[in-house]
């Protein structure tokens, strides 16, 4: 079950629907299309909690590795390692940037142009919370290069589906750049309209702020694609999940999995 839009917690991951998350696996990896209210790390809640707990209790391993890794609200493909020689082999490649990575994003307004973002980032450590990221002043120290290209398919009706070429992988890249336009991801919580409600939401869930200021329970970000480029390593990609295609189709009136499929 996916959880109800007033709970800032994620109900625990049924086996069944965990089997039909899975769209490849060899003796090296297991490659999923994670949901977006999936934690992909291991949780304090059990092993049902978290996509790698999960994936330990379905297939027995002893222990696995994250090769990628998507925030809890981005949907998309995740890459895990069934053993250490084949973590090193995939993490170096993503290390080395050997890897190219395709998003699908829904954008608050129009965005009638591609753009290439070149700005780099940085923890905000003047804000309450640890994990925001935001765009470096000139030359400040600990600052990080980033860049992403953001490609307009539809713009209309006050959205915009964009394909989204991150060419780094900082942390919160592609939020804080979509942001940084002035074309903030649909949904998201915290470089959204008010950075508060992402710990509104944590504290007591989804409100009526929240269903007031984001037209969507979870951030439109799904990782679309993601191709190695040494050989061997593969080329997957997997679709757009149930609530990202009912927003296009009612938003945007627009079929998401065709526009997926040939962008």
């Amino acid at each position: 079950m996916e959880p109800e839009p007033g709970s800032s917690t994620a109900p625990l991951i049924d086996p069944a629907q965990l089997a039909s998350w899975i769209f490849f696996r060899n003796d090296d990896i297991v490659v999923v299309n994670k949901p977006g209210w999936v934690v992909c790390h291991p949780s304090k809640n059990g092993p049902w909690s978290s996509l790698v707990g999960a994936l330990r209790e379905h297939i027995s391993a002893p222990s696995l590795h994250l090769v990628t890794r998507l925030d809890r609200e981005t949907s998309g493909v995740v890459v895990v390692a069934l053993h250490p020689l084949a973590a090193r082999r995939y993490q170096m490649a993503m290390q080395n940037r050997r890897v190219e990575k395709v998003y699908l994003a829904i954008l608050d307004g129009e965005l009638k142009a591609e753009v290439n973002v070149d700005v780099p980032l940085i923890r905000d450590e003047n804000n309450p919370i640890a994990v925001m990221r935001r765009v470096a002043k000139p030359d400040e120290p600990g600052a990080e290069t980033a860049q992403t290209r953001f490609i307009p398919l539809v713009a209309k009706n006050g959205y915009t589906l964009a394909r989204v070429l991150p060419e780094t992988g900082r942390t919160h890249q592609i939020r804080v750049h979509a942001a940084h336009l002035g074309h903030p991801i649909v949904g998201d919580k915290l470089y959204g309209p008010d950075s508060s409600l992402y710990l509104e939401f944590a504290q007591h869930g989804w409100t009526a702020r929240h269903a007031k200021m984001l037209p969507l329970p979870r951030q439109a970000l799904h990782a679309a694609q993601l191709k190695f480029l040494d050989e061997g390593l593969g080329d997957f990609s997997a679709p757009p999940s149930d609530e990202l295609v009912e927003f296009a189709r009612s938003r945007l009136h627009l079929n998401l999995i065709n526009a997926w499929a040939n962008s």
